[in-house]
C-alpha cells in the first residue's frame, strides 16, 4: 500500500527572537526555502510573534504554536487558550518533553492539551520519549505506551488521522547527542503498533510520525530514510536559515525518492 503521508518539516523556535527579529528571520526564510508542494512546512514561533507572523506565506509555510492551556476561557492568568489560538495556528505542540520535566506537566495535562487542541480545530502534535535513565533501565516501551496511550485519550479513530506524534528521546534534544537510526526504527514502528492496537489499522497508517532530537542539516537524511519516518521536528538548527531550507530540501529528494521507487 502506497504512504500517501505527506513529510513535514517542523522548525520549534523555543524562546527564541523578538518580535522584531522573528519577522526579520520570517523574511530570510521566504526568501531562502522553495516552494515544495509536497512538504509540509510548519514553523513554531513564541507566543508573542505569532499574531505577526500570521501574515507568513501560506503556499510555503504554515504556523504553530509552541503550547496552549486546556480551558477554553476563564480566570487563569497569564494562559493562552487553544480556542484563542484556533484563529492563528494549524498545529500546537503538546507534551514538548521541556513542558513534562521543566514545567512537570502530567500525562494528563497532555490528554487535556490534545482534547482542547482538536475541539478547537488544531492539530495536536503530540510529542512522547524517554530519558536516558529510562531507557538504560529498558523502559522506553513502557514509557512510549504511557505517553502514547494518554496523549491520544478520548479521541476517536478519525481524530487520530489530523494528529501527529513526534518521538523526542529526551537524552538527544539539544545535547548534541545523536539518536542511531535504528534506536529511531525500533521506537517509531512500536508507537505506529500502538496507535493501531488502540485505534485500528487505519488510524495506524494515518497518523503521521516524526522524529526529533538534535536533528539538524547534516543527519536528517538518516532519519528521513528510516521507514514510517513522515518528517522531523527540529530545534536549534532551525533557527539558522541556510540550515533550515537546507533541511527542506534534503525532505524533498527524500519525498521524490519515494515516489520513484511506488511508481518503478
Amino acid at each position: 500500500m502506497r504512504n500517501h503521508r505527506k513529510i513535514m518539516i517542523a522548525g520549534n523556535w523555543k524562546e527564541h527572537f523578538t518580535v522584531s527579529a522573528a519577522s526579520n528571520y520570517l523574511h530570510r526564510l521566504e526568501e531562502n526555502v522553495q516552494n515544495r508542494q509536497s512538504i509540509e512546512i510548519v514553523l513554531f514561533p513564541n507566543v508573542l510573534t505569532l499574531q505577526p507572523l500570521s501574515q507568513l506565506d501560506r503556499r510555503k509555510f504554515r504556523l504553530g504554536a509552541q503550547d496552549g492551556y486546556y480551558e477554553d476561557a476563564g480566570a487563569y492568568t497569564g494562559e493562552v487558550s487553544m480556542a484563542m489560538l484556533s484563529e492563528l495556528v494549524h498545529y500546537c505542540l503538546v507534551g514538548h518533553s521541556e513542558r513534562r520535566h521543566i514545567f512537570n506537566e502530567s500525562d494528563d495535562v497532555v490528554a487535556k492539551k490534545s482534547q482542547a487542541a482538536v475541539r478547537n480545530g488544531i492539530m495536536p502534535i503530540i510529542c512522547v520519549g524517554e530519558t536516558l535513565q529510562e531507557r538504560l533501565a529498558g523502559e522506553t516501551n513502557q514509557v512510549l505506551h504511557n505517553q502514547v496511550t494518554a496523549g491520544l485519550m478520548n479521541l476517536t479513530s478519525r481524530e487520530i488521522g489530523a494528529c501527529v506524534i513526534a518521538y523526542e528521546p529526551v537524552w538527544a534534544i539539544g545535547s548534541g547527542e545523536f539518536a542511531k537510526p535504528d534506536q529511531v526504527a525500533q521506537a517509531l514502528d512500536y508507537i505506529r503498533k500502538q496507535v493501531e492496537h488502540l485505534f485500528g489499522e487505519r488510524a495506524a497508517k494515518n497518523v503521521r510520525i516524526l522524529y526529533g532530537g538534535s536533528v539538524n542539516d547534516h543527519n536528517i537524511g538518516s532519519y528521513l530514510d528510516i521507514p514510517g519516518c513522515d518528517g522531523a521536528l527540529i530545534g536549534g538548527a532551525s533557527l539558522n536559515y541556510h540550515k533550515f531550507s537546507s533541511m527542506v530540501e534534503t525532505a524533498y529528494r527524500v519525498h521524490q525518492s519515494r515516489l520513484e521507487k511506488e511508481n518503478g
